[in-house]
């Protein structure tokens, strides 16, 4: 029998993903994964949710430290891991529109000059040539840090500037694979961002018939309420040094799922973020897509992932939306 279309996308990439990782970890050997993403943006925990699937499918392990950006620990990663690399989390923050990351990002390649880190996959986008520099500075001083990134735009961008190994490889929210959704209640869904990233668009061209909606809407108790079984399953596994570990992974599962039920209400989607776009692609679901504000979501599918039926790149809000209402 032949493999849907996506279905065998998600194997390329996830093919491709292993042959731009596995060289820098060996197995058994400890790593940190930094910067978990405790926020309230489903995309970023599907990255993350990816990263954990990929050591753990490939290598059978789970990470020796994680850490958000606020409880970051040097004494106590450094006891875990030894010598191990450092893996930095994946996403659309290498560059200054989120500062607090790349200003994360710089501290730990000053403070770890003999650390093999690792970027995961990146798009690169900077406004201010000051925060550039700095970042110039920071790879070219650490002489060990591998800049993986996810368009070609981004490629070209970090081989101009940036003096380290730069490869291009997918997004690694692809390592979770595909996911199955219920069916749908509603034809059209418009999920679109509401942040600095949106896409040019006129509002009142979403028609009222079609709900207009970002996944960005959380309840804070269903968050601590997955942290606290993550805590309750370390504590009944007697895994006390895993106890972050699992709060935070079923945080993030908590998320992903949250975000995946979001877009299962609909047979089809429009929308301007790149993990809809992704999420759409491990559910087979058919979506229109618009490109954020700096090319982003267009750069990433034109490198990897626009080569089936299931997206379509539509210049217009209304010709998205036209393009979904075909589809449902």
């Amino acid at each position: 029998m032949t493999q849907a279309p996506h279905l065998q996308l998600i194997a390329e990439l996830q093919a491709q993903i292993h042959t731009c990782v596995k060289e820098y970890i060996r197995p058994g050997q400890p790593v940190a994964y930094l910067d978990f993403p405790d926020i309230k943006n489903c995309g970023d925990s599907a990255i993350w949710l990816g990263q954990i699937a990929y050591l753990r499918d490939q290598y059978g392990m789970q990470p020796a430290y994680i850490c958000r950006i606020k409880d970051f620990s040097r004494s106590t990663m450094l006891r875990r891991i030894g010598d191990g690399p450092i893996f930095l989390r994946g996403g659309g923050n290498f560059g200054d529109i989120w500062l607090g990351h790349q200003k994360f990002r710089e501290m730990i390649l000053k403070k770890h000059p003999s650390h093999q880190v690792v970027q995961f996959a990146q798009s690169i986008h900077f406004e201010s040539r000051e925060h550039l520099e700095s970042a110039k500075r920071c790879i070219g001083e650490h002489k060990n840090f591998v800049l993986m990134v996810r368009d070609k735009k981004s490629l070209q961008f970090a081989q101009q500037h940036f003096d380290c190994v730069v490869k291009l490889c997918p997004d690694m929210a692809f390592c979770i694979g595909p996911v199955a959704t219920d069916n749908p209640s509603l034809k059209v869904l418009a999920v679109l961002r509401q942040d600095k990233e949106k896409s040019s668009r006129v509002d009142d061209e979403i028609p009222p018939d079609i709900p207009c909606e970002d996944w960005m809407s959380e309840s804070k108790m269903d968050v601590r309420r997955a942290k606290c079984a993550g805590l309750k399953s370390a504590i009944r596994d007697r895994a006390f040094s895993d106890l972050r570990s699992r709060m935070l992974n079923a945080a993030a599962n908590h998320r992903f799922q949250r975000g995946i039920q979001h877009i299962a209400r609909a047979r089809a989607i429009v929308t301007d973020r790149l993990h809809v776009h992704i999420c759409s692609l491990l559910a087979g679901k058919p979506h229109a897509v618009l490109d954020n504000n700096y090319g982003k979501v267009y750069g990433f599918m034109d490198t990897f992932s626009g080569g089936t039926a299931l997206s379509y790149k539509a210049a217009t809000l209304t010709e998205a939306i036209a393009w979904a209402r075909q589809q449902a």
